[in-house]
């Protein structure tokens, strides 16, 4: 019985200490995992960044292609007339 309880005593000692070194090694885990959250976060703010860029230039180029299509429209009819 002593034998046993003997037993008993030092397998839960050995599994209580597996699971801290294990909580070490996991935590460790889940740090690195945050850090390549945040980093990934940043990353997708900057790229929206620039799709916003982006967006805004080619408004802009198609604002400026309409006036020149206004003003090669105006000059061929001034030449029809």
């Amino acid at each position: 019985m002593n034998k046993m309880l003997i037993a008993a005593a030092a397998s839960s000692v050995l599994l209580l200490a597996g699971c801290a070194s294990s909580e070490d090694a996991t935590t460790a885990k889940l740090d690195e995992l945050s850090n390549q959250v945040s980093q990934l976060s940043q990353d997708v703010q900057g790229l929206q960044s620039d799709v916003q860029q982006s967006n805004s230039a080619a408004m802009a180029a198609q604002e400026e292609a309409a006036r020149a299509n206004e003003r090669i429209d105006n000059i061929a009819q001034s030449y029809t007339k």
